[in-house]
């Protein structure tokens, strides 16, 4: 089971975010799924929200790209770590383009039961991404204010 289990989670980074096949979410996802993810507010639930947070991404990031490091699988369950890249050419959380280029990483767990992702519980690098994209001053500037004050 865990090797199947992979596979589906192998498919949703490869088809749906690298390749951008939309269509693969309804396939690989229940309909009550839940992306637990604390760095959004609101209700993420259902195959339709999670396609729109793909859109969302990979339209401040037309390059947008995972790079799966690892996979961990035990159970219903199944652990990736991962890494994307891009280049932030759009508008993305409020954030006008900046043109440059960001790499961070991640992981999620998948919940899988029946060959389909239940719940998906993830943690990534939010406050690396705003440092990369100069949202917010990175941690040698935030030191150099500090001692000219």
């Amino acid at each position: 089971m865990s090797k199947e289990n992979k596979i589906i989670v192998r498919r949703l980074y490869e088809e749906v975010w690298n390749e951008r096949k939309l269509e693969v979410v309804d396939k690989l996802f229940s309909a009550s799924h839940a992306f637990l993810e604390p760095n959004m507010s609101g209700s993420q639930v259902g195959p339709a929200l999670y396609k729109r947070r793909v859109v969302e991404m990979t339209t401040g990031f037309p390059d947008l790209c995972f790079t799966i490091e690892d996979t961990i699988a035990e159970g219903e369950k199944v652990a990736a770590c991962w890494t994307i890249s891009g280049t932030h050419q759009n508008e993305y959380m409020g954030i006008p383009a900046t043109g440059r280029k960001i790499s961070l990483e991640g992981i999620t767990i998948h919940h899988i039961k029946n060959g389909k992702i239940l719940d998906s519980y993830t943690r990534w690098d939010v406050l690396g991404l705003m440092r990369q994209l100069g949202a917010i001053p990175s941690k040698g500037a935030m030191k150099e204010a500090a001692s000219k004050g």
